[in-house]
Formats: structure tokens, C-alpha cells, sequence
């Protein structure tokens, strides 16, 4: 994703791409190559040499060293990393210059949003979601509905495959296919990417999954329109909180939708004149549910209308919640003995997440959140999860059989819950 966000920024007007950082020198000469930029190296103690904007990027191999030169001056950060305690002191890092912060990072964005946008709140400037992004994209969406007077009822994922217990072994060729490391492979297609979204779309709209993983359909093999939607989910039987929810295998793929409700008859006449699709309520107050959505969601391509609107109007696509209603928690994805290790919650073959309500996770005893479950360094010194009791496969983890490792991100996590 940071290459597509390096290519997107320096071609957006008004922009500048001011630095590349990646522990990869590869990857900075492939920014450097898509952004037609010359790359000047940083030396990790600084001072910052000259550059020419809009014609030279700063490069390092360590983020923190560049973050920490006292010389260093931008406006907006936009973190790409799928790491969580990294990407959290990088963020960090940046809002104490005053600068704004772009997550292209779902996974730091549900685990330690709280703690980034307390922090944010004090130097006066924004965190946020990305704009291209499904979570980032609906929140747009529902913003418009709202103001136009619509109540919503439903903020749902248009996916294309769903494969919960998929492990690395059997996703590594279409990895490779895909340009993409196994591990983001597997979160993807076991469904726990999708879940992180959707908790992040629920904690800032006020939406809640009916069950734990949402309810979802899948069509199957043979496609369907997504405005079947309003046929599939029983609107009137719901909560009367607006609830997350998905699709599989539905055109337009990489879409969203949002389902919405009002009861004026003459707007609804309007509604059916503009071609909008509805189906009548039941309900004794009557009203109509109304189908929108977006065929596509185009990410890094997006991102500059989240730098732009953090910069120029001090204003979020999607904040960070300052509670969470919704977590993803982790479920055995296999049978797992007592001892097992896990190193990577999001994307391993050990288990996978679900979204739930905080308080019916907590009503069974307190559940895992997969973002927790992230292992430290490598090898013979790396630090994980131990199981201390045997789970059966689609079993949730309980909190209390989880023995954590004492590591920078746990760390950050007792941070963030000493806030509340």
C-alpha cells in the first residue's frame, strides 16, 4: 500500500512527497521509481540535507531515527505498515510535531486508535482513517445519507471470498500471485481483515454486529446483484441499532453498500423517481429501506482526500472511537493443545477474528482481541502467546487462558486502558 500512496501523492496537485522510509531498501528504490523522485538518504543522526520539492524524497531505513531529527518538517504522516507497535510510536512520533496521521493501517487504527487520537487531541490535529479503505469509504457514505435525513440501519462489505480456516501452506502460490506477503494473504481470505473494518465503520457510526462474525451471505458460485440485499436480511426483525454486516461473491466485487431508512411518502416518491431501490417496512410505523452503494473502493487512489481533509479542515474521515462498542476476537481456527504459540493473531494459521460486541464478549468471560495476539522479533528470541488450555476448532479464546508476553505492544496496550 505505501508504494500506491508514494505514486498517488506525487502526482495529486498541491501535494509534496516529502519522505520514503521502509526497512527495505528495495522498496524505497520502487517508490522512488513510480514517483519519478530522486531519493536523498537521511543519515540516522541527522542533520537533514538539502532536498528540492517535488523533485527530491528524503529516504531512510528507520523510520524513528528520521521521525526523531528535531530538522524534520511535514504536514501529514500516511502510516502503511501492517504492524501494530511500530506503527503506533511512528504515529506517535508525528502527532508530537503537530502532524496528522493517515491510517492506511486498519489493524494499529482498532488496537490503539484510543491512545493515538488522545494524543492527537492534545496537539490539536486529527488521526484517521484512510479514505480508500471499506471502513473509510462508508464513513463518507453515511455521513451523506445522514444528512439527508436518513436513519441507517446497515453498513455492510461487499467481499469476494471467505475461507475462515485458510493457512499459509495452501496461500502461498496465490500470495505470490497477488504481490502479497502470506500473512496478509491469510487475514484477508479467513475473514479477519474484513472484520477489523467492519468494527472500526461500527465504533464510529454506532453500528453493532448482530452476531459474533456478523450474519453475511454468501451467494455461492453464481453472482448476484448487491440489491438483493434488500431481500436478504430482515430489516424489520433487527435491533434498533444499526448493525455491520457483509456479502460474498455479489456485483459490483470491491464494493460497499449501506442500507438506510425514512417514512416520508413523498420523499419516497422522489426516492422511486431517482431509481433508488427499496423495499416497505412491515413495522407499524411503515417507511421504506433504501439500497446505496458504491461499486468500487479504490484505496491509495483515495488517500489524498484524507490528507486533504485532515490538513485543510482539521476534520477525520472516520476517528478513532473514543469507546469501543465492537473488538475482534480470536476463535481456534484448528484444534489447539495446550502450549501452542501464537505469533501472528491477524493473518496465522492458529486462529482468526471475529467482530462482537465488548459486551457479550465480556458476558462469556472476557474474549481475546486478535490484535493483541501479535508476537516480537524473530527466531530463537521471538516473543508469543501461549495457550494455556486445549481449544476445538471455532472455539472463541477466553482472555483468562491466554498467557501474554511481556512486549512493547502489550505494553502500549496497558497505555491505552489506563485512559479509561
Amino acid at each position: 500500500m505505501g508504494l500506491g500512496v508514494a505514486w498517488q501523492v506525487a502526482r495529486t496537485p498541491g501535494m509534496d512527497l516529502v519522505f520514503i522510509t521502509d526497512i527495505s531498501p528495495d522498496a524505497i528504490a520502487k517508490g522512488l521509481a513510480s514517483t519519478n523522485r530522486s531519493g536523498i538518504p537521511v543519515p540516522t543522526s541527522g542533520p537533514l540535507p538539502p532536498r528540492i520539492p517535488k523533485s527530491e524524497v528524503w529516504t531512510s531505513l528507520d523510520t524513528a531515527a528520521l521521525l526523531a531529527l528535531p530538522d524534520l518538517e511535514f504536514d501529514v504522516l500516511v502510516e502503511c505498515t501492517n504492524t501494530i507497535a511500530p506503527a503506533t510510536h511512528f504515529c506517535l512520533a508525528a502527532i508530537a510535531k503537530k502532524a496528522h496521521v493517515v491510517l492506511m493501517n486498519a489493524e494499529v487504527d482498532l488496537a490503539l486508535g484510543q491512545l493515538l487520537k488522545h494524543e492527537a487531541d492534545k496537539q490539536g490535529v486529527v488521526v484517521t482513517s484512510d479514505a480508500g479503505d471499506q471502513h473509510g469509504v462508508l464513513s463518507t457514505m453515511i455521513e451523506e445519507i445522514e444528512l439527508w435525513g436518513f436513519r441507517i440501519v446497515q453498513a455492510g462489505n461487499i467481499k469476494g471470498y471467505l475461507e475462515r480456516h485458510a493457512v499459509a501452506e495452501s496461500k502461498r502460490e496465490i500470495a505470490a500471485n497477488l504481490k502479497l506477503s502470506v500473512i496478509q494473504c491469510i487475514a484477508y481470505t479467513d475473514g479477519t481483515k474484513l472484520n477489523i473494518e467492519m468494527a472500526l465503520i461500527g465504533n464510529g457510526a454506532g453500528l453493532v454486529p448482530l452476531q459474533p462474525g456478523m450474519r453475511g451471505h454468501e451467494f455461492g458460485s453464481a453472482k448476484k446483484d448487491v440489491k438483493e440485499v434488500l431481500d436478504l436480511f430482515d430489516f424489520d426483525a433487527s435491533s434498533p441499532t444499526g448493525h455491520i454486516d457483509y456479502v460474498v461473491n455479489a456485483e459490483p466485487g470491491g464494493g460497499v453498500y449501506v442500507v438506510a431508512w425514512q417514512d416520508d411518502a413523498d420523499r419516497h416518491f422522489l426516492m422511486n423517481y431517482y431509481k433508488v431501490n427499496a423495499v416497505a417496512s412491515k413495522q407499524a410505523n411503515g417507511g421504506w429501506y433504501y439500497l446505496f452503494y458504491r461499486p468500487y473502493h479504490l484505496c491509495t487512489l483515495e488517500t489524498p482526500r484524507a490528507i486533504a481533509q485532515a490538513f485543510f479542515l482539521n476534520k477525520p474521515v472516520l476517528a478513532p472511537a473514543a469507546s469501543k462498542l465492537s473488538d475482534v476476537y480470536a476463535y481456534a481456527k484448528t484444534d489447539l493443545p495446550a502450549g501452542t504459540r501464537i505469533f501472528h493473531g491477524i493473518g496465522g494459521d492458529e486462529v482468526y477474528g471475529l467482530v462482537e460486541t465488548c459486551a457479550a464478549a465480556d458476558a462469556r468471560g472476557g474474549g481475546v482481541p486478535v490484535c493483541a495476539l501479535e508476537g516480537e522479533g524473530h527466531g530463537d528470541h521471538a516473543k508469543a502467546a501461549i495457550l494455556t488450555k486445549a481449544y476445538r476448532k471455532d472455539e472463541p479464546i477466553a482472555l483468562a487462558d491466554i498467557e501474554f508476553p511481556d512486549t512493547d505492544l502489550q505494553r502500549l496496550l496497558k497505555r491505552q486502558d489506563a485512559l479509561t
